[in-house]
Protein backbone atom coordinates (compact mmCIF):
# COMPACT_ATOMS: atom_id res chain seq x y z
CA UNK A 1 0.00 0.00 0.00
CA UNK A 2 3.12 2.31 0.79
CA UNK A 3 4.72 1.85 -1.75
CA UNK A 4 1.63 2.51 -4.55
CA UNK A 5 1.35 5.82 -2.18
CA UNK A 6 4.87 6.65 -3.56
CA UNK A 7 4.31 5.69 -6.57
CA UNK A 8 1.74 8.11 -7.22
CA UNK A 9 2.84 10.84 -5.27
CA UNK A 10 6.25 10.57 -6.33
CA UNK A 11 7.17 8.51 -9.53
CA UNK A 12 4.07 9.68 -11.74
CA UNK A 13 4.58 13.60 -11.30
CA UNK A 14 8.54 13.13 -12.01
CA UNK A 15 7.65 11.26 -15.36
CA UNK A 16 4.95 13.69 -16.48
CA UNK A 17 7.95 16.52 -15.67
CA UNK A 18 10.37 14.41 -17.70
CA UNK A 19 8.30 13.83 -20.50
CA UNK A 20 7.46 17.46 -20.42
CA UNK A 21 10.56 18.71 -20.55
CA UNK A 22 11.99 16.14 -23.58
CA UNK A 23 8.55 17.48 -25.63
CA UNK A 24 10.34 20.80 -24.99
CA UNK A 25 13.72 20.40 -25.47
CA UNK A 26 13.62 18.30 -28.71
CA UNK A 27 15.48 20.91 -31.12
CA UNK A 28 18.92 19.82 -32.21
CA UNK A 29 21.85 21.87 -30.49
CA UNK A 30 25.14 21.87 -30.77
CA UNK A 31 27.77 20.84 -27.76
CA UNK A 32 31.43 21.43 -28.44
CA UNK A 33 34.45 21.11 -25.85
CA UNK A 34 36.45 23.32 -27.73
CA UNK A 35 36.13 27.05 -26.42
CA UNK A 36 38.91 28.29 -28.70
CA UNK A 37 37.40 26.86 -31.98
CA UNK A 38 33.70 26.39 -31.65
CA UNK A 39 33.33 25.32 -35.41
CA UNK A 40 35.71 22.38 -35.03
CA UNK A 41 33.79 19.51 -36.30
CA UNK A 42 36.45 17.05 -34.53
CA UNK A 43 34.73 17.56 -30.99
CA UNK A 44 31.33 19.23 -31.32
CA UNK A 45 28.28 16.69 -30.91
CA UNK A 46 25.01 17.46 -31.97
CA UNK A 47 22.10 15.69 -30.32
CA UNK A 48 18.81 17.10 -29.26
CA UNK A 49 18.76 19.54 -26.07
CA UNK A 50 16.80 17.07 -23.30
CA UNK A 51 19.46 14.33 -24.05
CA UNK A 52 22.57 16.88 -22.64
CA UNK A 53 20.12 18.17 -20.07
CA UNK A 54 19.42 14.10 -18.53
CA UNK A 55 23.12 13.78 -19.22
CA UNK A 56 24.05 16.60 -16.68
CA UNK A 57 21.17 15.39 -14.39
CA UNK A 58 22.57 11.85 -14.64
CA UNK A 59 26.23 12.91 -13.97
CA UNK A 60 25.68 15.42 -10.98
CA UNK A 61 23.11 11.91 -9.51
CA UNK A 62 26.50 9.93 -10.03
CA UNK A 63 28.78 12.84 -8.56
CA UNK A 64 26.79 13.83 -5.41
CA UNK A 65 25.96 9.54 -4.54
CA UNK A 66 30.29 9.15 -4.98
CA UNK A 67 30.87 12.80 -2.88
CA UNK A 68 28.42 11.52 -0.14
CA UNK A 69 30.02 7.84 -0.02
CA UNK A 70 33.70 9.71 0.93
CA UNK A 71 32.15 11.97 3.24
CA UNK A 72 30.33 9.23 5.34
CA UNK A 73 33.65 7.00 5.56
CA UNK A 74 34.64 8.13 8.92
CA UNK A 75 30.96 6.84 10.20
CA UNK A 76 31.32 3.53 8.00
CA UNK A 77 35.20 3.14 9.98
CA UNK A 78 33.58 4.15 13.66
CA UNK A 79 30.74 1.25 13.38
CA UNK A 80 33.64 -1.55 12.01
CA UNK A 81 35.74 -0.29 15.12
CA UNK A 82 32.62 -0.89 17.30
CA UNK A 83 31.39 -3.98 15.85
CA UNK A 84 34.90 -5.50 16.21
CA UNK A 85 35.16 -4.16 20.06
CA UNK A 86 31.49 -5.36 20.42
CA UNK A 87 32.91 -9.07 19.11
CA UNK A 88 36.04 -8.54 21.41
CA UNK A 89 34.22 -8.20 24.20
CA UNK A 90 31.98 -10.88 23.25
CA UNK A 91 34.31 -13.48 23.31
CA UNK A 92 36.50 -12.77 26.22
CA UNK A 93 32.96 -12.67 28.23
CA UNK A 94 32.56 -15.90 27.38
CA UNK A 95 29.32 -15.38 25.88
CA UNK A 96 27.68 -17.90 24.00
CA UNK A 97 26.30 -17.21 20.30
CA UNK A 98 23.57 -19.40 20.08
CA UNK A 99 19.84 -18.15 20.30
CA UNK A 100 16.56 -19.36 21.22
CA UNK A 101 14.88 -21.24 18.62
CA UNK A 102 12.57 -19.06 16.57
CA UNK A 103 14.14 -15.88 18.24
CA UNK A 104 15.49 -13.20 16.74
CA UNK A 105 16.68 -11.91 19.00
CA UNK A 106 20.28 -10.82 20.75
CA UNK A 107 22.19 -14.39 21.86
CA UNK A 108 21.44 -15.74 25.11
CA UNK A 109 24.16 -16.86 27.15
CA UNK A 110 24.69 -20.22 28.09
CA UNK A 111 23.23 -22.42 30.20
CA UNK A 112 24.85 -22.00 33.94
CA UNK A 113 26.59 -19.29 33.34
Amino acid sequence: MLSRLIVVLVLIPVAVILIALTVANRDIVAFTLDPFNPGSQALTFQAPLFVFLYLALLIGLVLGGVATWFTQRKHRKRARSYSKQVSALAKSNGEATTKAPGSSGPALPAPGV
